[in-house]
């Protein structure tokens, strides 16, 4: 599909179709010298235009315009026939024409609206002096969490890192997956387990992210501090791809990992689809029952990468990136029971050196007690807020043997934390109220503070860098706060 026009939501294409539908509507209403020629304009324009969005790949938003046009045209070509061929034009009366122009015009509108609504996302440029490359691997283990399974688990992980650079024209990676057909089974999944039609999440296979598939990696900035990331229940290892870009152009690599069975649909290197199976029955114990089951799964596998990440550091296997992984340096981060995985994960394993947690309630065992810094991202709390939310979050963070943040960032919902406020409708109780791009910028910069302070040592006031995105929490250890796990 084409790009779309800078500050609009529509392609070249597009633009011309709406403004050729709108003019083939308008005809009927301008002078007798201005209406033939407006008719025959539009009616060439739509040819062309409609042509081209047909054999690239007409979006569903513009099914309304084009039939707001197919009713219109008749209107405006046939007295215009008729004139030429020497016979009388009949015109509709303008009480009856106006209903019928009004609801056309209506129907073209409706098409620029649910284009704005419903976007190709559009992906804002990393900040950092790094260019951005990324990779897709597949690593195997036959832990399930709990030790009651041995199937075998194919951990689909994506790496973002820092790049060397590419050539202007080089191929960018389509945003739900390596090719453009996975990103079409992945947004079919996502949108089957969202529980809205398939039509309206279709612009996301159409998206390309800034990372080059394939990059080579940055000659210099040596040894890269690692961020493994997993994403929100039912989610997928794409869905904080601006976060993980902004990161990877400061100098971390991020790893990304598809937990199968739970992602919504995890497309494997030899084309099998694995879809999720998670599911609520309405019961709260039982449901409380499973999420800290999928959480102990989550964690597994977050450990299992670290471990994979290291033998790829050391050479063992794709030596790509082999001594520049600082597995040394190790934050693991998630989003919602991806976040609440990243805890449980830190408290099992000292590997990991700090924990990110966006607004993810810490399911399982809170008693245990952490020994890593944690920053945990919430949205405000409200009414609608889970009540057990706040309350269970300020006790694990209490527990932590370091200095812990909350950061409450005004305007944001569950969904800012992730890419969605770039495609889904501006609605505050879905995305928040901060606009496309801001809920982005306030996450990855409070992100990079953190980081920069626990990995890189960086002299950072982090309470006052954090406090300029909203309200900061500060959590001191107590001197019975013991840290546990095994390094």
């Amino acid at each position: 599909m084409p790009s779309t026009l800078t500050g609009l939501p529509l392609s070249g294409p597009e633009t011309l179709t709406v403004f050729g539908a709108i003019t083939l509507v308008l005809a009927r209403w301008l002078p007798d010298r201005f209406r033939g020629p407006a008719t025959l304009a539009a009616g060439a324009l739509l040819v062309g235009s409609v042509t081209v969005l047909v054999v690239g790949g007409l979006r569903w938003q513009m099914g309304p315009v084009v039939a707001a046009a197919a009713v219109a045209a008749p209107f405006a070509l046939v007295p215009m026939v008729r004139r030429r061929t020497g016979r009388t034009p009949w015109r509709a009366r303008w009480w009856l024409a106006l209903p019928g122009s009004a609801v056309c015009a209506a129907l073209i509108a409706s098409g620029p609206v649910s284009a704005w609504a419903l976007p190709v996302p559009e992906f804002p440029e990393p900040s950092g002096r790094f260019p951005v490359g990324t990779r897709v691997l597949e690593f195997s283990t036959r832990a399930d969490g709990d030790g009651r399974d041995d199937e075998r688990r194919t951990l689909v992980t994506q790496l973002w890192y820092p790049a060397g650079r590419s050539a202007p024209d080089a191929p960018r990676m389509p945003y739900l997956g390596r090719t453009e057909a996975e990103s079409r089974t992945v947004s079919a999944a996502l949108a089957g387990y969202a529980g809205v039609p398939e039509f309206l999440l279709d612009g996301l296979p159409h998206a390309r992210s800034h990372a080059v598939p394939g990059a080579p990696i940055a000659r210099e900035g040596g040894r890269f501090p690692v961020v493994l990331f997993s994403p929100g229940l039912g989610g997928v290892r794409t869905q904080n791809t601006t976060w993980a870009e902004e990161l990877a152009s400061h100098g971390y690599v991020v790893a990304a990992v598809d937990h199968p069975y739970d992602s919504a649909a995890v497309v494997l290197a030899d084309g099998r689809t694995l879809r999720t199976r998670v599911s609520a029955t309405g019961d709260p114990e039982e449901d409380a029952a499973r999420a800290e089951g999928w959480t102990r799964t989550r964690a597994a596998d977050l450990r299992t990468v670290l471990t994979q990440l290291t033998r790829m550091d050391r050479g063992e296997h794709d030596g790509t990136l082999a001594g520049r992984l600082d597995t040394g340096r190790v934050t693991v981060t998630g989003h919602s029971i991806g976040g609440a995985a990243a805890l449980q994960a830190a408290r099992q394993d000292r590997r990991f050196d700090a924990v990110i947690d966006l607004d993810g309630f810490p399911h399982g065992p809170s008693g245990g007690h952490l020994g890593q810094p944690v920053l945990a991202l919430t949205q405000e709390i409200g009414p609608g807020t889970d009540p057990d939310y706040l309350p269970r979050l300020t006790r694990v963070l209490e527990l932590g043997a370091a200095t812990n943040y909350r950061l409450t960032v005004p305007g944001t919902a569950h969904l800012t934390f992730t890419d969605a406020p770039l495609y889904l409708p501006p609605v505050p109780g879905v995305v928040g109220s901060l606009g496309r791009t801001e809920g982005h910028r306030i996450t990855s910069a409070a992100s990079l503070s953190f980081l920069d302070a626990t990995l890189r040592g960086a002299p950072t006031d982090l309470p006052t860098a954090l406090a300029t995105h909203g309200e900061v929490t500060v959590h001191r250890p107590k001197p019975h706060a013991v840290p546990q796990g095994t390094r």
